[in-house]
């Protein structure tokens, strides 16, 4: 018998999860399938990457304490399609499959594993995409004379105040809360000045 989860969620906290966990029961019981625990996020919009209940069940997935998330919709398990091929992906590695009821999709099926390898395609071709463009536009601001990055407040008044700290054997975590100025850069100064 084949250990699974039921995996629910609504948006907010005045909707209720019973109809998803009904429906997703009664297909677990015509296939035979052993629920061996539910995932309920009430009040957790899909778009965040945190839910109580997500978290908990892929730390369960972890320990390998089932074989397949049933879950109602696509949309329940993450809003876009890097977020959910995140998941997916992090099941595979387990060897634990994702089954969505609405959709029919089952990723112990060749069918199913299509699906998610072409939306995995996609998902990659579109995270290539935005890197090279984020990559080229730098670059193109790097022509154009432009300083990258944040600017430090690291200045003659602040390099006078690293000095008498320390020279006072203060701790550089203490000198970066005092100046705002980050420990590593007040370390690269120090050296400097060695």
């Amino acid at each position: 018998m084949k250990k699974v989860v039921i995996y629910a969620r609504v948006s907010t906290k005045d909707q209720t999860c019973e109809r998803q966990i009904s429906e997703l029961t009664e297909i677990a019981k015509n296939h035979n399938y052993e629920v061996v625990d539910q995932y309920i996020d009430n009040g957790f919009s899909g778009s965040l990457k945190n839910r109580p209940e997500l978290d908990r069940m892929m730390k369960d997935a972890f320990s390998k304490k089932f074989e397949m998330v049933m879950t109602l919709e696509l949309s329940r398990i993450g809003r876009s399609t890097k977020n959910l091929l995140e998941i997916v992906e992090k099941l595979k590695e387990k060897d634990i499959h994702l089954f969505i009821a609405n959709q029919q999709i089952d990723t112990s099926t060749p069918t199913g594993a299509m699906f998610f390898t072409i939306a995995s395609a996609f998902a990659t071709y579109e995270r290539d995409l935005i890197k090279e463009r984020v990559v080229s536009g730098l670059q193109n601001a790097k022509k154009k004379g432009k300083v990258l990055g944040r600017k430090s407040n690291l200045n003659g008044l602040t390099k006078s105040k690293i000095l008498e700290m320390k020279s006072q054997k203060i701790g550089l975590k203490k000198i970066a809360a005092e100046t705002k100025i980050a420990v590593k850069t007040i370390r690269n100064f120090l050296k400097e000045v060695a």
